[in-house]
């Protein structure tokens, strides 16, 4: 008896597994699943290591315009300084250097320059320090200044001298001295000297702190040789650079290449960090900044750990969605996305190639379709009507350009001419390349969001340059494509505004000079005495001096009017010989004069005054065979905390004036508000 195996039948469950696992659909989806997998770990490690790179040279670029921008702001609180050392010097004579009394008096008066050093003080030739400001006051301490090496220097080159850094002879912190010679002559009679704390925010503080408001970057400036004079760490102070861990390697790398003061900047190699340096002007020192990778990659590392993740979560997402949706989307939407590709390349015709499916793929292809076909027709609208701009734009007698995005699009012949830059110059160029400076550009913005926000046009005059970097006053008009959409760009038109700019400058130099002369005129006079006589009592002491001229009818009389103009011209320049450069000349008409003396004490309104004298009786103007001379009267009358008012002040003066001809002409006299033990101090100036 024979017995036959049973057929084994699988479960329906286990065919259709079966068959899902061969299906060529799922294979094709998990190919292309691992190759999404792929794709992703790839892009991503590319991306971003390309980031990496791309943040590392961007932030690269930007610690150098960081260094360089503190160094010219270092730079310019350097001449700053400079100035302001120079400006006191010039109120040191021979006669004050010798007075102690009158040289603490210069200083106490000088709040600004004292505040501007920790230190100042004044030394003669000699190296004594005869007058010293600090932080205890003005005093005179015993200290001699002879081996100090920019003393030398000062006296030697007979210029201003920036000293190394050293160790202050009062306290012994580490300083910066500042100094100026003090000239008479052609001899150096003295020194005026600023010091600085390095420890402290003199010179470099503010501008260190400012540059590490971001905690990862880190600011140091040293001198030529590389000895701190800025770190945030005050104990490495006069410390070689070299001790530095962060910037060794950088600093041997400047060494080993010459050591140059470089302004433009240097990029420097640092293990595991971002160094730039920059050169100081004037004083020879260098910034360095330096930025670790680390903290400039955290962002990016965490940005890929971030994606790693949702790019996981994605793959699973296709991994389920996919087999369902392959085998009926897959023909239909690849056809579409095939048209779709050359929708706007032209190179199809918009009604062919279509899928021919219902539902939202038949509806969204039907739209496309449209789209196509609109699109074909506006193309060839636009074409003429870009032609008809074109034409506008060229015949238009003013400057018209598109910009977008900081860019310039559009811009016609006229526009051109006037920057002196050919149209493929223009356009894809930054519009900060005719702005003088970065600030001027960066300005403009907030100016043109308050103008279109008002819904009104900007309006205004600038200064612009020129592709040959010659300057440019133009009349811009600026008007937004869309003042709803800042992205729509903006409509500009630009006309040469520099002629009538200068028109403008010269009616208003009329309107408060005197032609002949180039003085101030009666109107100027009105202003100052104004500004002075509201300023009570911190305008006080000031003077009025009122100028003239002897003997001056009888050379219009005899020489003529032109050389009576060529003697006004002679006395104007006289008197300007031996003022202030703050004090006001003002020419009244015919041949008088005035002097306004702003913070000018009696006594040197007196010495002014005659000095003006003396000056006026030097002039000689040679005439036929003969030489012209003149003289002149002055009265001098004082600002008091009484005087009522304007006209009271210039009748004193005046007054004066007539008192000085009534006794022979060729005197100053001196009102009687400023007379002392009952005399009225006439002064003979013959």
């Amino acid at each position: 008896m024979n017995h036959s195996r049973p057929t084994r039948i699988e479960p329906p469950r286990r065919r259709r597994l079966a068959d899902a696992l061969g299906s060529l659909k799922l294979r094709i989806t998990a190919a292309a699943i691992a190759a999404l997998v792929v794709c992703i770990g790839l892009t991503t490690a590319l991306f971003v290591r390309q980031a990496e790179h791309d943040t590392l040279s961007a932030q690269r670029h930007r610690e150098l315009d960081e260094a360089v921008r503190t160094a010219s702001m270092l730079s310019t609180r350097v001449v700053e300084l400079q100035r302001a050392l120079h400006a006191s010097a010039d109120r040191l004579t021979a006669a004050t250097l010798p007075n102690d009394t009158e040289l603490a008096a210069m200083l106490e008066s000088q709040p600004v320059l004292r505040s501007m050093f920790s230190i100042l003080f004044v030394a003669d030739a000699n190296g004594r320090v005869r007058v010293l400001s600090d932080a205890r006051g003005v005093r005179h301490p015993d200290m001699d200044l002879t081996r100090r090496r920019y003393f030398q220097r000062t006296l030697k080159e007979q210029r201003a001298i920036i000293s190394e850094p050293l160790a202050a002879m009062l306290t012994g912190e580490p300083v910066v001295v500042l100094s100026y010679p003090l000239m008479h002559s052609g001899r150096v009679l003295g020194v005026l000297g600023g010091a600085m704390r390095l420890a402290g925010r003199d010179l470099l503080g503010d501008l260190t702190d400012s540059a590490n408001a971001d905690s990862a970057a880190m600011v140091v400036v040293t001198d030529a040789d590389g000895r701190v004079l800025s770190h945030p760490n005050p104990a490495r102070l006069m410390q070689r650079l070299s001790t530095e861990p962060r910037m060794a390697q950088a600093f041997a790398q400047w060494t080993s290449t010459g050591s140059a003061v470089e302004p433009a900047g240097l990029h420097l190699e640092q293990s595991n960090e971002l160094v730039s340096a920059a050169g100081v002007p004037g004083p020879d020192w260098m910034v360095w900044r330096t930025t670790p990778h680390a903290e400039l990659l955290a962002p990016i590392q965490a940005a890929r750990r971030q994606t790693l993740l949702w790019a996981a979560v994605l793959v699973a997402a296709i991994s389920l969605v996919t087999p369902l949706l392959l085998w009926w989307l897959l023909r239909p939407l690849t056809q579409l996305e095939h048209r779709a590709e050359h929708l706007f390349d032209g190179t199809q015709d918009p009604n062919a190639g279509w899928p021919h499916v219902g539902g939202e793929l038949g509806r969204l292809a039907h739209v496309l379709q449209h789209v196509g076909a609109e699109r074909a027709r506006l193309e060839v609208f636009n074409t003429g009507l870009l032609k008809k701009l074109g034409s506008v734009m060229s015949a238009a007698p003013m400057g018209i350009c598109f910009t977008r995005q900081q860019r310039f699009e559009l811009a016609n012949a006229e526009f051109c001419r006037l920057f002196a830059r050919t149209e493929a110059d223009l356009v894809g160029a930054l519009t900060r390349s005719i702005y003088v400076s970065q600030a001027d550009h960066e300005a403009m913005g907030p100016r043109l969001a308050a103008a279109f926000g008002a819904g009104l046009p900007y309006d205004a005059e600038l200064e612009l340059v020129r592709g040959d970097g010659s300057h440019l006053w133009a009349h811009v008009r600026a008007r937004p494509v869309d003042a709803h959409d800042p992205t729509a760009g903006t409509i500009w038109t630009v006309s040469d505004a520099g002629e009538q700019k200068a028109v403008r400058a010269q009616l208003e130099w009329s309107a408060t000079h005197d032609v002949l002369t180039g003085l101030a005129n009666r109107k100027m006079l009105n202003d100052g005495l104004a500004a002075l006589l509201e300023a009570r009592p911190h305008s006080l002491p000031a003077a009025l001096v009122m100028v003239d001229l002897d003997r001056f009818k009888p050379i219009n009389d005899v020489a003529g009017h032109a050389v009576g103009d060529l003697v006004l011209q002679s006395v104007a320049a006289a008197i300007l010989s031996c003022v202030r450069g703050s004090d006001l000349v003002v020419r009244l008409g015919g041949d008088e004069f005035v002097l306004l003396l702003a913070h000018c004490a009696p006594d040197d309104a007196l010495r002014i005054a005659t000095t003006v004298r003396q000056a006026i009786a030097a002039i000689a103007v040679p005439w036929a065979l003969q030489t012209m001379s003149i003289d002149a009267s002055i009265g001098v009358a004082s600002l008091e905390a009484t005087t009522p008012d304007a006209g009271a002040w210039m009748k004193a003066a005046d007054a004066a004036c007539y008192a000085a001809k009534a006794e022979g002409r060729g005197v100053v006299r001196i009102a009687p508000a400023l007379a002392t033990d009952g005399d009225h101090r006439l002064l003979e100036a013959h």
